[in-house]
C-alpha cells in the first residue's frame, strides 16, 4: 500500500524525469535505514514505473560484522525478488575520502556488468545539510556548498539521489511503519569521525538553539547554489574560448578585465585547475587576478607544480620553472585532514 512518501517519491520522478520508465537501475543497500527505506520505495513503485531492480552492497571490511551485513542485505534482496552484488574492498580503504572513491568506482563497473542506466543512492536531506557544514567548516567556495546534487553523471552511468526531499528521521519512521529489517551500524556513533560529531553534537545544537528545521534551510540553500553554480558553469564555457588561450597557455588580461568578479575568479580557477590537475586554493586564484592590472613582467610565486604566471603584453601566462622541479602531489585529504587553506 502506498504512504505519503511513496505518493511524494512519485511525483519527484513524474516531474523531473529522473528514473524514466523502464530504466535498470541498480541500488546501493548499506542496509541501513536510508537506503532500506530507499529500496522498498523503489521496489513498491516498479509495477507502476516498470524498472529493471538490481542491489549492490560494499563491503569496506572495516567492521567485524562486515560479513554478516553483507549477508543481511543478500538475504533482503532475496526476499524482494532483486539480483544482489556483494563487492568486498581488496584491502581496507585507509579513510572516509578513500572509501568514498572506492564504493563510486564499485558502483560504475557493477551498473555496466549488469547494464544498468541508472545507479540510486539513499542520501538525503539531512546527508546534504551535514554536506554543506562540512564543506563551510573546511574552507570552500559557492560551488562547493552546492553539495549532493540530486543528479551527476558517473562515467555513461546517471547517480541519483531520490531521497533529497526526506530527512533521516523520516526514513526511519518509514522503516518503523513498515516494519522493514535495518542493520545497525555502531561506526554512525563514534565521535572520532567529523560527520559524526557534526550529525549528534552540532546540528541537535543549532536545532535547539538556532533554528529547529536548521536540515532544511541548509539543504535548501545548497539548491540555491546549485542553480547558481549550473549558470556560472555554463557561463565560464561559454566565455572560456574568448579569454584562455591554449598554446601557449595563457589568459587574456584584457578580456579579464571586462568581466564581473565572479566569473574572473572562476575562469582563473577553470584555467588552472586544466593545466595544473589539482584543486586550487583561494589565495592561488587571487593572486592570478592581481595580474589583470599588474605591470608587464609581473609575476606570481611559485604555484604548485613549479610553475609561475607572468604578465606578457595583454596576456597571463603560465610558464614552468626551471629553478625548481615539480612539487609532489600531495596525498588526498581524508575526513580528519581539512586543508590549510580555503579551496576554490
Amino acid at each position: 500500500m502506498w504512504g505519503i512518501h511513496h505518493a511524494r517519491l512519485h511525483t519527484d520522478l513524474k516531474t523531473h524525469q529522473w528514473l524514466p520508465q523502464g530504466s535498470r537501475i541498480l541500488i546501493a543497500l548499506s542496509g541501513g535505514q536510508d537506503s532500506v527505506c530507499l529500496t522498498r520505495l523503489l521496489v513498491d513503485l516498479q509495477p507502476q514505473w516498470q524498472w529493471d531492480l538490481a542491489v549492490v552492497h560494499c563491503n569496506h571490511r572495516w567492521r567485524e560484522d562486515s560479513d554478516a551485513n553483507a549477508s543481511f542485505v543478500q538475504e533482503l534482496a532475496q526476499a524482494w525478488g532483486l539480483a544482489c552484488e556483494v563487492v568486498s574492498a581488496p584491502e581496507m580503504p585507509k579513510t572516509e575520502a578513500a572509501a568514498r572513491t572506492w564504493r563510486y568506482q564499485v558502483f560504475e563497473t557493477v551498473a555496466k556488468a549488469l547494464n544498468c542506466t541508472h545507479v540510486v543512492t539513499a542520501h538525503t536531506q539531512s546527508d546534504r545539510a551535514e554536506s554543506l557544514l562540512l564543506h563551510l567548516l573546511r574552507g570552500t567556495s559557492p560551488d562547493g556548498l552546492a553539495t549532493l546534487l540530486p543528479t551527476r553523471s558517473l562515467g555513461s552511468i546517471q547517480l541519483v539521489r531520490p531521497l533529497l526531499g526526506m530527512t533521516r528521521a523520516e526514513t526511519a519512521a518509514f522503516c518503523q511503519a513498515y516494519g522493514l529489517p535495518v542493520w545497525p551500524d555502531e561506526t554512525n556513533q563514534n565521535l572520532n569521525y567529523r560527520r559524526n560529531r557534526l550529525r549528534l553534537e552540532l546540528i541537535p545544537y543549532l536545532q535547539q538553539h538556532f533554528n529547529p528545521n536548521v536540515e532544511e534551510v541548509l539543504a535548501q540553500t545548497a539548491e540555491l547554489l546549485a542553480g547558481d553554480r549550473a549558470y556560472f558553469e555554463a557561463e565560464v564555457e561559454r566565455l572560456a574560448p574568448t579569454v584562455i588561450r591554449e598554446h601557449p597557455p595563457a589568459l587574456d588580461r584584457l578580456r579579464l578585465k571586462e568581466l564581473p568578479l565572479a566569473l574572473q575568479r572562476r575562469l582563473i580557477q577553470r584555467f588552472l585547475r586544466q593545466h595544473l590537475k589539482r584543486g586550487i586554493e583561494f589565495s592561488v586564484i587571487e593572486a592570478a587576478r592581481l595580474l589583470i592590472a599588474a605591470g608587464n613582467g609581473s609575476q606570481t610565486s611559485t604555484l604548485p607544480g613549479g610553475y609561475h604566471l607572468r604578465v606578457c603584453g595583454q596576456w597571463i601566462e603560465l610558464i614552468r620553472s626551471t629553478a625548481l622541479p615539480p612539487e609532489p602531489v600531495p596525498p588526498h585529504q581524508g575526513e580528519r585532514s581539512p586543508p590549510p587553506s580555503l579551496l576554490y
